[in-house]
């Protein structure tokens, strides 16, 4: 078992040595400014004081920090998690593959089954780590430029809408942060799974990409209401739920069981064809 932690200790130093490995970060760092910046615009605080003053709330109540760490994590977290997980799960094993050096770690006396799992793991890790950053930046940022305050959440697309106080408002943000660690490892198996097979790592993310994009505009077309809940994007959302006056934990749970038979089978697709693979070639 010590073998194990060691070779995913060294995978974990191997990922995060890339200089690309970071691009995420940064990128997600520079939008949340962005945001904030922008959020400072007049246009920008009439509009949401018009949408809080219509249902009769202080706009001076809930324009806080908790707010705007909200704001800049439902503007930003599906398309740029979407775009930087499935570029790194995309290049787990095609760019060893292609680079030549995973054969020579499958000359080494350690199963098929043991380098995927320690691959796995590693991507998950990277998963949370980014989750974890979006969070804790978009929470820093916002308190800093607003102070704490209210909070007020606004999700047409869940039917969420609700507005707690400072305390309250808190927790439910870290709860929403737990979750989304969890719902977002759908991207990065789906990714990792594509990764196994025999092309390139630009056509394992194009094709992640491509998959989710598809389900996110089946989703918010209203014709294809009926079919929402067989879709991968309607329960990764479900970390919104949270924010709920009355949260629905058994949606939730509902969700994140949905989405963990899909990365199991996404996961036993990649090792199916992971262990078969001629790397010699």
């Amino acid at each position: 078992m010590s073998l194990f932690w060691r070779q995913l200790r060294l995978e974990l130093v191997k990922l995060f040595a890339r200089k690309r490995t970071y691009i995420g970060f940064g990128a997600f760092f520079l939008v949340e400014l962005l945001i904030l910046s922008l959020l400072q615009l007049r246009p920008a605080q009439r509009a949401f004081a018009r949408l809080l003053e219509t249902n009769g709330f202080l706009f001076e109540q809930y324009f806080s920090g908790l707010t705007l760490a909200f704001l800049m994590m439902t503007n930003t977290i599906f398309f740029l998690s979407s775009l930087y997980l499935s570029l790194i799960a995309g290049d787990m094993v095609a760019k060893e593959a292609e680079d030549g050096t995973l054969r020579m770690i499958l000359c080494r006396p350690v199963s098929r089954w043991r380098v995927l799992l320690v691959k796995y793991l590693a991507c998950i890790v990277y998963t949370a780590a980014l989750m974890v950053f979006i969070v804790a930046t978009s929470l820093l940022g916002g308190i800093a430029y607003k102070g704490m305050g209210g909070l007020f959440v606004y999700a047409p697309l869940q039917g969420v809408f609700g507005l707690f106080d400072a305390g309250p408002g808190l927790v439910r943000f870290l709860v929403a942060g737990g979750l989304l660690c969890l719902v977002m490892t759908t991207i990065s198996t789906l990714g990792f799974m594509f990764s196994c097979f025999n092309m390139k790592p630009a056509a394992a993310t194009i094709l992640t990409l491509s998959i989710l994009f598809i389900d996110m505009v089946v989703q918010i077309i209203p014709y294809f209401e009926s079919i929402r809940g067989w879709l991968l994007t309607f329960h990764m959302s479900s970390w919104v739920l949270v924010f709920q006056p009355r949260i629905p934990w058994w949606k939730i749970a509902e969700s994140l069981v949905y989405l963990a038979a899909f990365n199991l089978s996404f996961l036993i697709i990649a090792g199916w064809h992971f262990t078969r693979r001629d790397f010699k070639s």
